[in-house]
């Protein structure tokens, strides 16, 4: 299965303005429609490029998603007969200022390793930035990022990962957050004792009590966060951040969902 598709553009250019444009943009156009597995993510990004050339869109916006479609798989020769053939029923100079921006994304030394299949003369930096983005965040980090948190989806804004570090004696989890994402608030209950401690071993992130400003989560910051205390963490919006969560042993523990943070709260976290 791919890698979900996760995009915070509209909130960091509209979070203010607009949420509920951004929401739109960021949740349903990309966060929905991008996600829905019933065309693949190849033949999905060469139906995106042909719209935008047919509504004469050849600016950023169409740039990126020639970027997306070469990272999901599509060739300078196939993206070359795709624009060649919408050409005649789009226009002939609407494929000219599409080319331009293609033969940027498909650069000639790129096809040249394309074409050779050859990995051994790509430079470290190349190899780096064919890496998705959850594989780079995984060395930066010591510990694993684990498997998508399905169990605890609902409880999310945006999608995390769960690894199990200890199960024993003390039960402590790597909790990794993509950008943007964040859980809803929620309590950690206790008759006595309680709560939880969470240690920051990457990225950048949050860490609010309700009533309370923001900290900002970054490697090596640690909060003790106690019984009752209602509250949420997770990632910044332009950054991965990962955390390790440490239960506090108590008496009567049990954990409380409950609303997700707003689109507004949130979008004041620079």
């Amino acid at each position: 299965m791919a890698d979900k598709i996760v995009q915070t553009a509209g909130r960091k250019a509209l979070g203010e303005f607009s949420p509920e444009f951004a929401h739109f943009n960021d949740d349903v156009l990309f966060g929905e429609n991008w996600n829905n597995e019933d065309i693949d993510l190849k033949t999905r990004c060469v139906i995106t490029v042909v719209a935008l050339m047919a509504s004469g869109i050849t600016d950023s916006s169409l740039k990126y998603h020639l970027m997306n479609a070469k990272k999901n798989g599509v060739s300078q020769k196939e993206i070359a007969a795709v624009i060649t053939h919408t050409a005649f029923y789009a226009g002939w100079p609407k494929a000219w200022a599409v080319f331009n921006l293609a033969k940027e994304v498909w650069s000639e030394a790129d096809q040249i390793r394309q074409n050779e299949g050859s990995k051994a003369q790509d430079t470290a930096g190349n190899a780096a930035s064919e890496l998705s983005d959850k594989e780079n965040f995984q060395k930066e980090i010591f510990f694993p990022i684990g498997e998508p948190n399905d169990a605890f989806a609902q409880f999310f804004v945006g999608q995390s990962y769960l690894a199990p570090v200890s199960t024993e004696q003390v039960p402590i989890y790597n909790v990794t957050f993509e950008p943007g994402c964040r859980n809803n608030w929620h309590i950690h209950h206790a008759a006595a004792g309680g709560g939880q401690m969470l240690i920051c071993v990457g990225g950048r992130g949050w860490y609010q009590e309700e009533g309370k400003e923001a900290v900002e989560l970054t490697p090596g910051k640690v909060v003790n966060i106690p019984a009752e205390a209602k509250h949420w963490h997770g990632a910044a919006a332009d950054s991965w951040m990962a955390h390790l969560a440490i239960e506090v042993r108590g008496e009567e523990t049990s954990n409380e969902w409950c609303e997700p943070v707003s689109e507004e709260e949130y979008g004041k976290l620079k």
